[in-house]
């Protein structure tokens, strides 16, 4: 995808955008690249794969909600920034917690929000279930595009979103991951409302937005730790 077409992408999601805010996205690819060199960031380098995979892919969230209306932001697992800082630069009126357990990466996103300028932006190194202690139930929005499965970043996910709130994991194409998870949807006082099946342009990659709703409070037995939550998944027992 190159920067043109990423352009006619935004016109093609209703997305509001300034000069400003192409010339920081530009910044963040080159200091992405940059920083890369020696540190892995992100294994896609080249201009047209990062604009198409990692920022305008980071962008589709808002054909599951309007951002407009979303004051707190969790991205768990964000990595590199995707999609906390994507989203943070075309709706600065977000104010966004980036979490990650890896300092590498989180000194990054620390050099890099200083270097575009960024502000209402917390940048945490911790893991979900150590963070969750003071910030249960506290943000309007969760997302994730990490790569664990679905029934696992429902529980570190959804303890964290506000009655009413919505946690929202980019996805493959994956039926069967998201069916499981079901289970785990519920124990945790939610309620899956849509799936959100999307192509990426240019090419056949399938995409899937799962949105959850938030509608009762989590048990404070949730999230349990890491080890615990991979050994004994919330599924559905097989008798």
């Amino acid at each position: 995808m190159k920067i043109e077409e990423f352009i006619n992408s935004l016109k093609e999601l209703n997305i509001s955008y300034t000069d400003e805010m192409l010339n920081k996205l530009e910044e963040y690819y080159h200091f992405l690249i940059e920083y890369n060199s020696h540190t892995n960031l992100t294994a896609i380098t080249s201009l047209e794969q990062i604009y198409l995979k990692h920022f305008y892919d980071s962008l589709t969230i808002v054909k599951a909600i309007d951002l407009n209306d979303i004051k707190t932001v969790l991205d768990i697992g964000t990595g590199a920034g995707f999609p906390g800082v994507v989203l943070k630069i075309f709706f600065p009126h977000i104010e966004i917690t980036l979490l990650d357990s890896n300092h590498k990466k989180t000194k990054f996103l620390e050099l890099l929000v200083n270097k575009l300028e960024l502000n209402k932006v917390n940048i945490i190194c911790n893991r979900s279930e150590n963070y969750i202690k003071n910030n249960r139930e506290s943000f309007d929005l969760v997302v994730s595009r990490a790569v664990a499965d679905l029934t696992v970043l429902t529980e570190l996910s959804l303890p964290f979103v506000k009655v009413g709130g919505l946690f929202i994991s980019y996805k493959g194409d994956n039926k069967e991951e998201i069916n499981s998870s079901l289970f785990a949807v519920k124990e945790l006082g939610g309620k899956l409302i849509d799936v959100i099946n999307l192509t990426l342009p240019n090419e056949n990659s399938k995409r899937s937005l799962v949105v959850v709703e938030k509608i009762n409070r989590t048990s404070s037995l949730y999230p349990r730790t890491y080890d615990k939550i991979l050994k004994k998944p919330l599924k559905i027992k097989e008798k």
